[in-house]
């Protein structure tokens, strides 16, 4: 019984060797650096720069809004680091998902990879339905007024819409031709869209900083009250919800972290830049350079339309639905709300390029690994584009955009993307502290060895050390003690020392996860000092600063890449701890249907992808040399000597 649970922990932990043959891509190589920073820009600077300024400056951070989107932008962009790394590392299509599966195991990958399926294709359809929304509301609601009329769909429950979408549906299906048609076409459409939203932007940050008032960042509460009275306003005065107390950050600093944290969701779509490894032209120097690009463009942009928008206009008399049209209508400037619509509509529609651009390039990695059905992994000649993968994906999409009322669905986007930002964070932090390096096709020459004529992965326990002249400062047999937590016995990683890292980091996130718990719920009581919050808290937080410690004093690596994160253990840590406290702030009906989403993947795991995994496959087939082999870890290969090569020779 023992033998057989620790056989199925073996394969739900099975890691992916990287496939170092340097044989040539299916996908068309043709996406410059600047394609990816539009990809990028496009995916995450949708919509939201439009409505989401508003709503957070009127409802949690007035003026400081700016400094919300500067917290936010710098929180994204410890996520943005770690993908840039893994751009660097590991130049394959599947995001997360594969990274993730060469470094902590088969079954943390697909939960990955289930998850972000389900966050593109969630935010395929709530993107498509905005979409519709938008150009309804630039007609008049003649489109939505149709439908409810001849179409309505009065199902009690909430689940499906007031309405068919038809506009959506056909927007989705559009796209997903588009997608089906090549990449390089995509792209163009998309850096065509991209470029004028960024244009439009760009007018409305000049027009705010023209046309605002400094004095909007210094309102008083005698300003609000003439405002109540100038308006006959018959409510009561709500003084301390609307206004706070005035001046630059009206609702503190609690307003300003509140407001970060929604502003925080502004960022995510940077990661579809990570699945186009194997469509640029250089993917180990484009991939960081587009990442961190489209994050700071980003950024500017947003900071700057919530600095105009607040400058333009007193925050309390900002409308969370329309902010921008009502504060040209303010300041005189009504016309200028049709060129914030064309903005709008092409922020959109770069949003639903980008939400449905990597969805079938991970179900393509998943289907090709054999967790999901392998048919998805079909490759069209001709467009070299996952044909089958982008059909089935866009049909899903656009039926849910069609049938379905999205609100209750859109935070389950929340929990993908966070879990894959952490576990992204998670690997970086564990494969700057191993031995060897990750089989990449930049390194094909180092990562193998020849045995009997034919290239095998190695594992650096085996190959001698990637350093050369380093090798004698490595002891030859190594067994753990306690004293090696804080007195590595080399300079460069061991298997022990890469071993110490990997269970310290399993460890952390255990308590980073418990004490985001804690936090997520009791902040009031730990706020108000009570024993039974603050001593637990406390206690984490010391066992996780012994384990950063225990991290910090481990040999990091000395492998040559392109981009790497800096300051570790800290940074990574940093970002899951973010990220793993976003995810609790969910509520408990967001948690449920998680879980029914996650049953559904297992058992299209436990049923068929174990069995069919391709990594399962290579280890059980009988090979040449296979028990000499067996122990070898297939992650971490370091670089043979001569000699070894030459052994191996027959």
């Amino acid at each position: 019984m023992a033998s057989k649970l620790s056989n199925v922990g073996k394969m739900l932990l099975r890691r992916r060797a990287l496939n170092c043959s340097g044989e040539e891509s299916q996908f068309a190589r043709c996406l410059s650096t600047l394609d990816l920073i539009a990809l990028g820009v496009g995916a995450t600077l949708g919509a939201g720069v439009y409505v989401l300024a508003g709503e957070v400056a009127r409802e949690k951070a007035g003026p400081a809004i700016v400094l919300c989107f500067l917290i936010a932008a710098l929180s994204s962009m410890l996520a943005g680091l770690c993908y840039a790394e893994f751009g660097a590392r590991v130049p394959k299509t599947g995001s997360a998902y594969l990274y993730s599966y060469v470094t902590v195991g088969e079954i943390w990958a697909f939960i990955t990879g289930w998850n972000l399926i389900l966050s593109y294709v969630i935010g395929t359809a709530s993107v498509a339905r905005a979409w519709s929304s938008t150009f309804d509301n630039l007609v008049e609601q003649k489109i939505s007024g149709f439908f409810k009329v001849s179409m309505a769909m009065e199902v009690p429950g909430g689940v499906l819409a007031k309405y068919p979408d038809l506009f959506a549906l056909i927007l989705i299906l559009l796209l997903t031709g588009l997608l089906a048609f090549g990449v390089s076409e995509s792209a163009l459409v998309n850096k065509i869209f991209t470029g004028i939203n960024l244009v439009v932007l760009g007018f409305v940050i000049i027009s705010g900083f023209v046309k605002g008032d400094t004095s909007n960042w210094k309102l008083t509460e005698e300003d609000y009250i003439s405002y109540i009275n100038k308006t006959n306003s018959s409510k009561a005065l709500e003084v301390e919800e609307e206004f706070g107390v005035g001046g630059f950050a009206p609702f503190g600093l609690t307003g300003v972290l509140s407001g970060a944290a929604t502003c925080f969701y502004a960022f995510v779509g940077f990661d579809c830049i990570a699945t186009t490894s194997e469509e640029a032209k250089n993917p180990m120097r484009s991939i960081p350079i587009g990442i961190v690009a489209s994050l700071l463009i980003c950024f500017f942009a947003y900071f700057g339309v919530s600095a105009a928008l607040t400058l333009m206009m007193p925050y309390y008399q900002l409308n969370t639905q329309s902010p921008l049209p009502e504060a040209f209508t303010y300041v005189g400037w009504a016309p200028a709300r049709y060129i914030v619509a064309v903005g709008s509509l092409c922020a959109l529609s770069t949003s639903l390029l980008g939400s449905m651009f990597p969805m079938p390039r991970v179900i393509y990695a998943m289907a090709e690994d054999g967790l999901l059905f392998r048919v998805l992994s079909r490759m069209n000649a001709r467009t070299k584009t996952p044909l089958l993968a982008t059909i089935v994906s866009g049909i899903v999409a656009a039926l849910m955009a069609f049938l379905f009322d999205l609100a209750a669905l859109v935070d389950l986007m929340s929990i993908g993307t966070l879990l894959a930002y952490s576990l992204v964070a998670i690997c970086v932090l564990i494969l700057r502290y191993q031995p060897g390096t990750l089989s990449s096709s930049s390194q094909t020459e180092k990562l193998v060895e020849l045995v009997g004529g034919e290239k095998v992965a190695v594992s650096s326990g085996d190959s001698g050390d990637e350093y050369g002249m380093e090798t004698e400062e490595r002891p030859l047999r190594e067994t753990f003690t306690a004293k090696l937590l804080f007195c590595p016995s080399s300079k460069n990683p061991t298997q022990i020392s890469g071993t110490i890292v990997y269970a310290t980091t399993a460890i952390i996130s255990v308590l980073i996860t418990v004490l985001c718990i804690i936090l997520a719920n009791c902040l009031t009581e730990l706020l108000a000092g009570h024993a039974g919050v603050v001593v637990p808290c406390v206690i984490l937080t010391l066992l996780c600063a012994v384990c950063v410690v225990i991290i910090w004093r481990q040999p990091e690596s000395k492998e040559a890449l392109t981009f790497k994160v800096p300051l570790l253990p800290w940074l990574p840590l940093f970002s899951v701890f973010v990220n793993i406290y976003l995810m609790m702030q969910l509520d408990m009906g967001t948690w449920i249907r998680f879980t029914v989403w996650m049953i559904i993947g297992f058992a299209i795991y436990f049923f068929y992808g174990i069995k069919n995994s391709s990594e399962g496959a290579n280890r059980s087939s009988p090979r040449k040399y296979e028990p000499a082999l067996q122990t070898k870890s297939p992650i971490y290969t370091g670089a043979p000597d001569d000699s070894d090569v030459e052994a191996g020779s027959p």
